[in-house]
């Protein structure tokens, strides 16, 4: 069995709480420290940066996938183990979809929440069935959750949407939930 691949998107700033660097770098510890991959996009910048070179640190295997035009921006991350580039951000998408089992979100702004809305979407549509895992660092990601509600409550999506993703309080949280159970 290979180990699992944990997609995480997560903001090219690191925000204004250092609560969000101080997990995002649990998070990639914690993926480095159970033998799985991490899979992101690439940069070495903002959470992103500081949740590959958590990873790396603690000696993980590290998946990055960054499209041309934001290799400069968001300082593309070319020690990684294995660093793709493409030509557009739907291809980025794509290709980290493709190689994970699982996704987590850490806080992030609209390409974090343009990653999880297509993930969901595609999940709503039967499309796939990998975990998604919100990391409701401080309640970052409350308003969020209020919005969704707000557009079940108001018929613009099925109860079920909810089911599509779980969140989780922090990094030690998402990797138990992302740790297989015991058989």
């Amino acid at each position: 069995m290979n180990p699992l691949s944990v997609c995480v998107f997560c903001g090219a700033r690191t925000g204004n709480d250092p609560a969000f660097a101080a997990e995002a770098e649990q998070l990639g510890q914690g993926i480095a420290a159970r033998n799985w991959r991490l899979v992101y996009g690439a940069g070495d910048v903002g959470l992103m940066g500081t949740v590959a070179r958590a990873a790396q640190k603690a000696g993980g295997d590290t998946f990055g996938v960054i499209p041309r035009h934001l290799v400069e921006w968001e300082v593309g991350k070319t020690d990684l183990t294995r660093y793709v580039v493409t030509e557009t951000m739907h291809e980025r998408k794509k290709v980290m979809f493709m190689n994970c089992d699982a996704i987590a979100v850490l806080p992030g702004g609209a390409g974090s929440l343009d990653e999880l809305f297509e993930v969901l979407t595609w999940r709503q549509l039967g499309l796939h069935e990998k975990p998604v895992i919100l990391i409701n660092t401080k309640g970052y990601w409350d308003p969020l959750l209020a919005l969704i509600r707000h557009v079940i409550d108001n018929g613009f999506a099925d109860a079920s949407l909810m089911d599509f993703f779980e969140v989780a309080t922090d990094s030690a949280q998402t990797l138990d939930l992302l740790s297989p159970s015991p058989s």
